[in-house]
């Protein structure tokens, strides 16, 4: 791939990516051609081929995705994001055909709430979010807007949701904190009116809406748990239902099929298919809190979407789940593979450990320890075990196979575990702590023992790297120092300061160079025996850089950071030789894969990116 990335380097080639923003409210949608799925993921939207798996990306916003429509051609694509207080967020049409950006509409503050197209793709209607609270009609071909207006009256609070009727290009439908409005427009005056929609004495937050396929009445969904229907002619309110068992945490998502029934996604995690006016539902329990659901095509199949980024796939008949994709919906804080094989790697974030197939995406095993948040992991030598740091305290060890709890060592660190290593023998753990203590366990078939702790560091351990003899190891810290161990006498060899918190650390497999790297955005290149600097290379144009990792053979190395850039440095040169984009959260760990096949990075908004390694073995 011979494309030039940002600095003139060549640009790394993304293999594929784990991920889904299931926190985006109707996020996940099936396109109209039945063949591919239309997602966010951070700053990027993904569009996925569902037989193929493969994968294309949209990239073009400054900041994360907040909005996804589809028009009903499926020619375009709209998606809005968020930004600062002060700024204007962007609206970016894109041409689904070419994948690529036809057009970027700026007029809404701070965020953009939600997006619909017009039945015949000739309009496209914007809602802005709480700082806004405008609603904008734009031309699709001009990309220019029609007209505009606040979108809730002064007394109301700010609408959420919007819709076009289904086979009226000018009139559309707004929701929100007591808000329900059907508005019509009047293109020639270039002026749209409201009319209030009557709902008596109820007072609810209309979170989404669903249209009937004739246009003559529309179904809202509530935070309360209920459902109202409503006359589009008259504006009034038909119905409103469940009286008893409402939708627990609120109805977040709901689409209407060919057959009359109504697909209720709640908070709680349900998915309930039901008929009014009684709302008997067959129910379904998923993983989240259901954000979105989409029909493939007439509604034969549909998608699900959670909060807890999963995917989920339903055949009409049958109303069974069957889940497609999983992936982190917290940031991730480490990836490690095991000793000598790709097949297989480990990430850890808030909640969970998980091992994924590399080439497939599947999710192996979940290990999941309620509120609290592993640090870091690492695999024994042999394969038996997952050692893992917490942020109570504690070193876990886990099965690899069915992740059950092996053994745990309590208060292994006063302000929380924040980095481990193992001996290649499997009989000593080397862990980091929050209070930036070094300390050394023995583990035995029965019992762990505290062998030695080592107090130099005065903040947190971020990294710890052993040498291949184990008598040896580097300890970086945000102390500004890295702190070469002796590990038969328990003492400091050697002791590096820098003016940089260090968050990364690595031998290189020589084992006579350590290269270090941080927040001062440096790569520094250090003597083993003394501890003498040797270079210091520019790392990043911008924030800190908080992975690394060298090749086997030495010969290169890749670093990921805040800038959300891979990079692929040459070792004796000192040059970048390629660039990855692609992550839109800060990278927080890379690692290069035991058989130098493929990068992988995984960053703060949960995402795990695969590229390929440019250089043979």
């Amino acid at each position: 791939m011979a494309t030039e990335g940002p600095e003139g380097d060549m640009q790394l080639e993304l293999d594929s990516v784990i991920g889904f923003n299931g926190h985006v409210p109707s996020g996940l949608i099936s396109h109209p051609d039945r063949e591919h799925l239309i997602y966010p993921l951070g700053c990027t939207v993904v569009i996925e081929n569902l037989s193929k798996h493969k994968q294309y990306f949209l990239h073009g916003h400054t900041n994360n995705v907040s909005c996804v429509a589809v028009s009903k051609n499926g020619r375009y694509l709209a998606s809005g994001q968020v930004t600062y207080m002060g700024f204007k967020a962007d609206i970016f049409l894109w041409d689904y055909a070419k994948r690529e950006s036809c057009g970027k509409l700026t007029l809404h503050k701070v965020k953009v709430e939600a997006l619909a197209f017009s039945p015949n793709d000739q309009y496209l209607v914007s809602l802005g979010g709480q700082d806004d609270g405008s609603v904008v009609l734009w031309n699709v071909l001009t990309k220019e807007p029609i007209c505009g207006s606040p979108a809730s009256s002064l007394s109301a609070g700010h609408a959420v949701a919007v819709s076009f009727l289904n086979n009226s290009d000018d009139v559309f439908i707004t929701s929100g904190h007591g808000t329900l409005r059907v508005w019509e427009v009047d293109l020639l005056n270039r002026k749209m009116r409201p009319t209030e929609c009557q709902m008596g004495q109820l007072k609810r937050v209309v979170t989404c809406l669903a249209v009937a396929e004739n246009d003559s009445c529309f179904y809202c969904g509530t935070s309360t748990g209920d459902i109202l229907k409503m006359n589009t002619k008259t504006k009034l309110l038909n119905s409103c239902g469940p009286q008893k068992g409402r939708f627990s945490l609120g109805v977040r998502s709901l689409n209407l099929l060919k057959t009359g029934e109504l697909l209720i996604g709640s908070g709680d995690g349900k998915l309930s298919l039901c008929k009014e006016p009684n709302y008997k539902a067959a129910k379904v329990q998923l993983q989240g809190a259901i954000t979105s659901i989409t029909l493939r095509g007439q509604g034969h199949q549909f998608f699900v979407g959670t909060s807890q980024a999963q995917i989920y796939r339903f055949n009409y008949p049958e109303f069974k789940e069957e889940l497609v994709a999983t992936c982190h919906s917290e940031a991730i804080n480490d990836i490690v593979f095991p000793f000598g094989t790709s097949e297989l790697f480990a990430t850890c974030a808030k909640n969970d450990i998980r091992v994924w197939h590399t080439t497939s995406h599947k999710e192996l095993l979940r290990i999941t320890i309620p509120n609290m948040t592993c640090n870091a992991i690492e695999f024994t030598r042999d394969g038996k075990s997952i050692l893992s740091a917490w942020n109570d305290g504690k070193i876990r060890a886990f099965t690899p196979e069915s992740g059950r709890l092996m053994y745990q060592i309590e208060n292994a660190h006063s302000m929380g575990v924040t980095a481990i290593a193992v001996t290649s023998d499997c009989k000593r753990i080397v862990s980091g702590g929050g209070e930036g203590q070094v300390r050394v366990w023995e583990i035995g078939r029965e019992s762990q023992r505290l062998v030695e702790s080592m107090k130099e560091h005065k903040s947190a351990v971020t990294c710890i790297k052993l040498k291949g003899n184990n008598r040896e190891c580097v300890t970086a810290s945000s102390d500004g120092a890295c702190i070469i161990w002796d590990l038969v006498r328990f003492i400091r060899k050697q002791m590096i300061l820098s003016n940089t918190l260090f968050r990364c650390v690595c031998y290189h497999p020589e084992e006579f160079q350590i290269i270090t790297s941080g927040t001062d955005r440096k790569i520094g290149y250090w003597e083993v025996f003394d501890g003498s600097p040797i270079r210091g290379l520019e790392g990043s144009m911008s924030g800190a850089i908080n992975g690394m990792d060298i090749s086997d053979s030495g010969s290169h190395f890749v670093t990921g950071g805040d800038d959300k850039l891979v990079k692929v440095w040459d070792y004796n040169e000192g040059e970048a030789t390629q660039v990855g984009i692609g992550h839109s959260g800060s990278i927080s760990r890379i690692k290069i894969c035991p058989l130098s096949k493929y990068i992988i990075s995984v960053s703060n908004d949960g995402a795990i990116l695969r590229w390929k390694y440019p250089y043979p073995i």
